[in-house]
């Protein structure tokens, strides 16, 4: 997690691990002042490698030792929706989001190019975008040198985004490619999947910088 942004907004980081195994889960979130619910608890990052992991992340935040009685899920971590009601439903009285599929992104160009990148990742991922008749529209997806351009191709795509799932995609939504595959993207290539994923990790875009 950048040290930034951990400072400025006063986090606790949480791992969630088995004794003598990696980490499957990192959950990050502090408590501040509502105008209309008092104290509420606010996640930052909700990373998790697997289902069972999110569960008891969620029950983790159900039981949390806190006044507050509304979670909120900032930006990026949201978990999908059904996961979200199910797992908090019997702790929580509400659960409030932001909702980076509200994102309309008129020009895909120039979205792109405004948007930060990682400068190490250098590729191509051929991906597939519903459009307004609910047709896939092919896009070939070029990472180079923390730049990225997207352009009209005719190779079938290995990542397919409904609108919302690429706005959720672009906001960085997606912490994990099993965060991307529960929210329903579709893909014939984990390996593709996961530099979508990792390429919009390192970068949360300040929208109303570009939009």
């Amino acid at each position: 997690m950048a040290r930034w942004k951990h400072d400025k907004s006063n986090l606790t980081t949480y791992r969630f691990t088995r004794p003598g195994h990696p980490a499957t889960g990192l959950l990050s979130l502090t408590t501040k002042r509502h105008e209309r619910h008092g104290m509420i608890l606010a996640v930052h990052d909700f990373w998790a490698a697997d289902q069972p992991t999110a569960a008891a992340m969620l029950a983790f935040l159900g039981r949390h030792n806190t006044r507050a009685r509304t979670i909120e899920f900032r930006r990026g971590a949201l978990p999908p929706y059904p996961t979200l009601l199910h797992g908090l439903r019997h702790h929580r009285t509400t659960a409030e989001a932001w909702h980076p599929w509200m994102l309309r992104i008129l020009d895909a160009s120039e979205a792109f190019r405004l948007r930060g990148w990682p400068t190490d990742l250098t590729t191509s991922v051929p991906i597939e975008i519903e459009n307004e008749t609910v047709d896939r529209a092919r896009w070939m997806l070029q990472f180079n040198d923390g730049a990225a351009e997207i352009s009209p191709t005719h190779v079938e795509g290995q990542v397919a985004f409904t609108r919302r799932q690429l706005a959720v995609w672009y906001a960085g939504g997606y912490r994990s490619t099993t965060s991307a595959r529960m929210a329903g993207v579709h893909t014939t290539s984990e390996k593709a999947l996961t530099t979508l994923v990792r390429s919009t990790a390192q970068f949360e875009p300040w929208l109303p910088d570009h939009f």
